[in-house]
């Protein structure tokens, strides 16, 4: 272990990680730092709610939430506003001009500070408490990023539009085509990075389209990806769902057009011998 604290390990595309960070992250021997990224748009009626949520659940991490509304009409940049003012872990940005999704999470990983990073959004569909599973790869150093898949099972999901579930295993599955990745919620809300991977991959889609454009680019740029199953609590269109079919379209000329055109990393040659690897947990060693 000595020799941990005086080496780096060569990571995925260039992005080195310092030994003495990775085994303080493993073991706990310094604060680590969530961040949060909330993209917003007309969310006055949920976004205090959600807000609060995600300060209240314990993760033994530090918290910052990089609340970022994207011009809001109904009043929600007010209440941001007002939230930032009661809770100093909020940094809140407001963007000029409506301009999609993508726009406002590209916004807010400018703004991370955090060792990870999450995307959570504005509504109630999507629990605070599933952080825990979500980031516990990334804690273990196992994984560069992580997916929350609803479809896996083993959580609670409320039982909503069948088409539209269709829809998104349809997507996730010519995703996984053009990925070669074997995921079974391309589209969740719930992906989990390494602050430094998220950062350095350059991403261009303004609204729904970003869920294929980042699951294509991290699976051309070798990361190490995890899923695991989360919990659900769709919203129907009455309720504020925004997403429709023509966002499926744009996934579907993303999937085509990423596909087509990124590149595949090359494998580093240190790859096998140079990648931290978790240590195995007390029961896995009494299992040997």
């Amino acid at each position: 272990m000595n020799s941990c604290a005086e080496t780096e390990f060569a990571g995925y595309n260039g992005v080195h990680i310092p030994a003495r960070t990775f085994t303080s992250r493993l073991f706990g021997n310094t604060i680590v730092k969530l961040s949060v990224v909330i993209p917003i748009y007309n969310e006055r009626h949920t976004l205090r709610t959600i807000i609060e949520r995600v300060l209240a659940v314990d993760i033994s991490l530090e918290k910052e939430l990089v609340c970022v509304d994207d011009c809001s009409k109904d009043g929600t940049r007010d209440i941001l506003r007002q939230l930032a003012e009661e809770f100093p872990a909020i940094k809140p940005y407001f963007q000029p001009v409506n301009r999609g999704k993508g726009a406002a999470l590209r916004e807010g990983f400018k703004h991370a500070t955090g060792d990870f990073v999450i995307i959570q959004d504005a509504d109630l569909e999507y629990d605070p408490n599933d952080y825990r599973v979500v980031l516990e790869p990334l804690l273990q150093g196992k994984a560069d990023v992580v997916f929350g898949s609803r479809f896996l099972g083993g959580q609670a999901h409320r039982v909503l539009y069948f088409w539209h579930s269709m829809g998104n295993r349809f997507l996730t599955l010519l995703s996984n085509m053009a990925s070669d990745l074997n995921l079974t919620d391309m589209e969740t809300c719930y992906k989990a990075f390494r602050r430094e991977v998220i950062q350095s991959i350059q991403l261009e889609q303004e609204r729904f389209g970003f869920e294929p454009e980042i699951t294509i680019k991290v699976a051309r740029k070798r990361l190490r990806v995890y899923e695991v199953a989360i919990s659900y609590d769709g919203r129907t269109y009455a309720e504020g769902k925004k997403i429709g079919w023509k966002d499926g379209v744009q996934a579907l000329w993303c999937i085509t057009k990423y596909g087509l055109t990124v590149p595949l990393s090359p494998l580093p040659k240190e790859f096998d011998e140079a990648t931290p690897r978790a240590l195995p947990r007390t029961s896995e060693k009494a299992a040997k």
